[in-house]
Parts: C-alpha cells; sequence; structure tokens
C-alpha cells in the first residue's frame, strides 16, 4: 500500500482507506464482501495497482446495503476521481450493484458471486457490469450469476476455469484489468 487515507462519509464518519499504485487514470475501488475486511483485498490490489490506481477501504454495516454504506462508497468514490470502477465480491458486490443503481458516480461495476440474497429487489443499473463466477463454484452459485447478468442491460458473465468463491487474485486480477480497460475507452 502507498499510503493510508481517510474521507468523511455524509454522517461524520471518518473512513480511512488505502491506495495502491499511482498514476491520473481512472481508478477501481474494492470493496469486501464483508465488514472491516478491507485488508483482505490487499493481494488484488497490489496487482491491480501494476495498471491503476486502486482504493481499499473497510466496511461498516452489514447484509444489505444500508444507507450508510452507500455513503462510505460514495465518499470513497469521490476520492479515487472521475471515471472509477468498483468491484466487490459476494456482499461486496451487491453493494457496488446497488451503488450503481442510486446514481453514483461509478464508471463500471464488476462483481464475483455476489450474494444473491442481498441484492433483494434487482436494481436498475446503468452502467456497465461485469458478473464473474468460479467454475468450480456450487451450481447454484454460477447458476445465479449468468441470470443476474442476463438480467442487466449492459452486463456480461464470465467463469473463471477451476476457480470457487475463495478466487484466486492472480486469476482476476488480469479480467478486472482488461474489464477497466474496455470501460475507459468508452467515457
Amino acid at each position: 500500500m502507498d499510503e493510508v487515507r481517510t474521507v468523511v462519509s455524509r454522517d461524520g464518519t471518518t473512513i480511512a482507506y488505502g491506495r495502491y499504485g499511482a498514476g491520473d487514470g481512472p481508478a477501481m475501488v474494492l470493496v469486501s464482501g464483508a465488514p472491516g475486511a478491507g485488508a483482505g483485498e490487499a493481494p488484488l490490489a497490489r496487482l491491480l495497482a501494476r495498471e491503476f490506481p486502486v482504493l481499499v477501504y473497510d466496511r461498516r454495516g452489514c447484509g444489505r446495503a444500508s444507507e450508510r454504506e452507500l455513503e462510505d462508497l460514495a465518499a470513497v468514490l469521490a476520492a479515487a476521481g472521475p471515471g472509477a470502477a468498483v468491484h466487490g465480491s459476494g456482499a461486496g458486490g451487491a453493494l457496488a450493484l446497488a451503488a450503481a443503481a442510486a446514481g453514483l458516480p461509478v464508471a463500471a461495476v464488476s462483481v464475483f458471486e455476489p450474494a444473491p440474497d442481498a441484492l433483494g429487489e434487482l436494481p436498475q443499473v446503468h452502467a456497465r457490469v461485469l458478473v464473474v463466477d468460479g467454475g468450480a463454484s456450487p451450481a447454484p452459485v454460477r447458476r445465479a450469476a449468468r441470470q443476474l447478468s442476463a438480467l442487466l442491460p449492459r452486463a456480461r458473465h464470465r467463469t473463471l476455469t477451476g476457480q470457487t468463491h475463495e478466487v484466486a487474485p492472480h486469476v482476476l486480477a488480469p479480467v478486472l484489468a482488461e474489464f477497466v480497460a474496455e470501460s475507459s475507452e468508452d467515457v
């Protein structure tokens, strides 16, 4: 991590985030699958930081995306700058989609096996979306990922052969980097 910075969420809560990489290009914000689990995203962040700036923060809250969690993500997105993409795994994927549906300035959203029970009613997401699953994950998880991508207007689906819900960062990183590069060309 290059440095730790802070932003203030709408309710006055200070949110710390780690910034990996440098450069002026569009950044990616990583949203962990569990509250307070931002450190678990460090291996993926380090790999992605070779291509573009990456921001990682600790989530507060749990379950469906609360208003406070959306405000926290909005503050981190503001720090990331224009054209930022968001990637979330599990429940973090549901939060990333909720942020896009709420109108937060998200250029693109990628999700890895988002928790279907955390999605609630399918939000209206107009950003480009990449829905990824692991080829060795349980069939219901893979089916849910395909169904989600079919329901979102600008989504596509990708399966990572041999991967499970504990996806290897070195397998996921190039897929995300390619998606962010393609998405930034559209802006």
